[in-house]
């Protein structure tokens, strides 16, 4: 199974996530704050990184692209609560491969995390 990080400001909303995907078997950690995520990218393997578009000193789209310069091969799943096609084209420029509506539909999320992985 896969190692995916989680940001997100709202620390209730990364731990939802986070606890569907353990049930999948996946070993999962989630950070509010963009720094300490990017920490951890930078000293453990990643495999996927969830990112709320909207975050406390940067966008998710910003996130992403400091991922990726650590970790080129870093799959990524973008979170919104407000989809626009501007937010949509940026996250999928940058190299995410999807993205998902909040609320969080729990069956929408496994899924899209599954194809993403190719699993």
């Amino acid at each position: 199974m896969a190692h995916i990080i989680v940001l997100d400001d709202i620390s209730d909303a990364g731990m939802l996530v986070r606890r569907i995907l353990e049930r999948k078997g996946h070993q999962v950690t989630a950070f509010t704050e963009e720094e300490d995520a990017l920490e951890f990218v930078r000293k453990t393997p990643v495999d996927m990184a969830i990112l709320d578009i909207k975050l406390k000193k940067m966008t998710g789209v910003e996130v992403l692209e400091e991922l990726k310069k650590e970790r080129p091969g870093i799959k990524a799943i973008m979170l919104t609560g407000y989809p626009t096609l501007e937010t949509a084209r940026d996250a999928l420029r940058l190299g995410a491969q999807e993205y998902c509506v909040k609320p969080i539909n729990k069956d929408e999320l496994e899924t899209k995390v599954a194809e993403v992985l190719g699993e």
